[in-house]
């Protein structure tokens, strides 16, 4: 794998949670390397087209974390059980897309050249290095900087009003930056065009290339709106720590992620619930950020994405699984 092919993967998977889409009990998706992964309650299936212009899939039955594990259907529990069993399906997916998409390799006999497991754990562990640095170290870093530069900003309200602003701003540049990559662009592509599907098969009409490219692309369900509620819900909770130092904030910050992610859950699936309330007030900054996160796809890309939908929703009835449909 080359540098340039690495960056690439590391961009790939820092993305992971704005391309997430759905939860268990609804159909959902994600955006992966020239392809869609389509989610069912029971079950999911990876579409990639390949270089040569076919379509190749990987579908497989994807149990109920909640029927493995009952503490998993405990509110805030459910929700990081959710989005970890996510996580992980969606860095799968990646892998399966990522060696599918690959050319045939020239040398070495014509064999493929395939992500390795190693490689992509190797990945995993950079990109949570990064995440931790770039979303955690480094907002606290400058609104301490901050407070020390205005007395004003030191009050803890204050403090992380200012460390909740700057991070956000430091989220909507990163991907605006990333969206400039073409290899990126494409990808939003293919995040438009599961969107899509998922809002054609929402409405009950035939899910065909001709209806789906009618919807629209942003979808309240979307990672990009979680994440932005993530960002939200996180400066409530950091200003109730008793922390002042630079280290002890930085620990509670990291230690406090998945209270945080399973808060954010529960909002999201309230205000998806609950629609016009005050809580679904929440997902329009995200609605709006997918403005950058999503892009119109074409015809062959909305195909690839009808074709996951189908061949998840194809083992589903076979494994007797009833939808539920919002």
């Amino acid at each position: 794998m080359s540098f340039r092919d690495y960056l690439r993967l590391l961009a790939r998977v820092q993305l992971l949670p704005v391309l997430e889409n759905g939860e268990e009990t609804l159909i959902g998706g994600q955006a992966v390397v020239e392809g869609v992964m389509m989610r069912a309650p029971h079950s999911y299936c990876v579409a990639v087209r390949r270089p040569g212009g076919e379509i190749v899939t990987e579908e497989r039955p994807l149990p109920k974390l909640s029927d493995r594990y009952p503490a998993f259907k405990i509110p805030v529990l459910r929700g990081v059980g959710t989005l970890g069993q996510a996580m992980a399906l969606g860095v799968k997916a990646l892998q399966f897309s990522a060696n599918a998409a690959m050319p045939e390799a020239e040398s070495s006999g014509g064999k493929k050249k395939e992500l390795s497991k190693g490689m992509l754990v190797l990945n995993l562990a950079i990109s949570l290095a990064f995440f931790v640095f770039l979303y955690k170290f480094i907002p606290l870093y400058l609104a301490t900087a901050l407070g020390k530069w205005m007395p004003a900003f030191r009050g803890r309200i204050p403090f992380n009003l200012a460390d909740g602003i700057i991070r956000m701003a430091i989220f909507v540049s990163f991907l605006f930056l990333l969206s400039r990559w073409k290899d990126i662009r494409r990808l939003f592509e293919y995040h438009g065009a599961e969107h899509r599907v998922v809002f054609n098969f929402e409405s009950g009409k035939p899910v065909t290339v001709e209806n789906a490219q009618t919807f629209s692309t942003f979808h309240p369900r979307c990672g990009t709106s979680f994440l932005l509620v993530v960002m939200l819900v996180s400066i409530a909770v950091y200003t109730v720590l008793p922390f002042d130092s630079f280290l002890m904030r930085l620990v509670g910050r990291i230690a406090l992620l998945p209270l945080i992610a399973g808060l954010s859950y529960e909002a999201i699936r309230f205000a998806a619930r609950h629609r016009g309330g005050l809580l679904s007030a929440l997902t329009a900054p995200g609605l709006w950020m997918q403005r950058i996160t999503t892009q119109p796809p074409s015809d062959d890309q909305t195909e690839v994405a009808i074709r996951a939908l189908d061949r998840a929703m194809s083992l589903e009835e076979s494994q007797g699984g009833e939808l539920v449909v919002a």
